[in-house]
């Protein structure tokens, strides 16, 4: 099969892989349709993690072409969405709704899902079937759902945003911007948020925000206590990991707020005295995308939400390089790669 391989930072390739074979009794084989590049992916593109000769991508919708013995819910022409983690979705960690942290977790980027096939570990707990067949929209909703639609919608939940909050998303990438989309979801009275690219910033209105602000840092923190009273936000969405975006998203936060935080931490310490009299809670990390995916899926295909515009391109896998330029140099929020 053809998929994308990272030989080193800046060097990406579609090339044969070796086709996926059934390994454990509880896993699945499937047809991925569509795939796309995370941003998550640039940091190893970047240099900012080391990478040689690594399979790429964990978002993936697809159709199942093959079951192991012991899965009993998918079966084979299922169409499915899966979560970048693999979960057994009953450990105690699972039924407590932190599925990202499952006991028995497989994080789906080593498997690579940029790919024509992929083995997905603990289907029946990874796994959710559509019902029905989705429109071409929907197709596109239902791959963001596998990740940055259901990281955002963490963050958002994790930030405990809700009717009457002020929500403040730091971040304007496809999780920032649907962390947007799931805060108006969630019942937000006004969402801020910051972003300098004139692109995202419609994107970012259409999906539900009422407020944009262009400053960083100390400049951005300020700006939003101006437009609260000087109170700051009572939720916050932190979606881009650097120790300015973090500093950034606990200063807009008022006393008593909350912070959900899903950017992939590099290089972020926080200074002990500083959070204590911040007096806010934090609560992040790998989204447990696997526990939001029921009522996602649904809200897609009753055409409730349309998360998939936030695919402004769409390139043939073999054109995956090119995705990867695309977003690195911000010609690109997001890509499609069409298989």
């Amino acid at each position: 099969m053809r998929g994308v391989v990272m030989h080193a930072p800046g060097d990406v390739r579609v090339q044969e892989r070796p086709d996926p074979v059934i390994e454990e009794p509880t896993d699945a084989i499937i047809r991925v349709t569509a795939a796309c590049i995370c941003g998550s992916d640039l940091w190893p593109y970047r240099g900012a993690e080391p990478v040689q000769d690594a399979p790429m991508g964990h978002e993936y919708v697809g159709i199942v072409e093959q079951i192991g013995p012991d899965v009993r819910e998918i079966q084979v022409g299922d169409y499915v969405v899966g979560s970048f983690v693999a979960s057994d979705n009953t450990c105690e960690i699972c039924e407590a709704g932190f599925q990202s942290r499952c006991r028995d977790q497989v994080m789906m980027g080593a498997i690579g899902t940029q790919a024509e096939k992929a083995r997905i570990p603990l289907a029946d707990g990874t796994l959710v079937t559509v019902p029905g067949e989705p429109t071409v929209a929907q197709a596109k909703s239902l791959l963001a759902a596998s990740d940055v639609l259901g990281t955002g919608w963490f963050a958002a939940v994790a930030a405990e945003a809700g009717p009457g909050k002020t929500v403040a998303v730091v971040g304007d990438g496809a999780v920032g911007l649907l962390g947007i989309l799931a805060a108006k979801r969630l019942g937000a009275e006004r969402i801020i948020a910051f972003s300098r690219h004139a692109d995202r910033q419609a994107l970012a209105k259409q999906f539900g925000a009422t407020d944009i602000v262009e400053e960083r840092g100390e400049a951005g923190i300020a700006k939003v206590k101006e437009l609260t009273g000087g109170y700051g936000a009572h939720s916050t969405i932190e979606a881009v990991g650097t120790q300015e975006s973090m500093l950034q998203a606990i200063g807009s936060t008022r006393p008593g707020g909350h912070v959900g935080y899903v950017g992939v931490s590099h290089g972020v310490s926080l200074d002990g005295l500083d959070l204590f009299f911040a007096t806010v809670s934090l609560l992040g990390g790998p989204a447990p995308v696997r526990r939001f995916l029921p009522e996602l899926i649904d809200l897609i295909m009753t055409d409730q939400i349309d998360p998939g515009i936030v695919f402004d391109l769409e390139l043939p896998l073999e054109r995956a390089a090119e995705g990867y330029r695309a977003m690195d140099e911000r010609r690109a929020t997001k890509v499609l790669l069409t298989l």
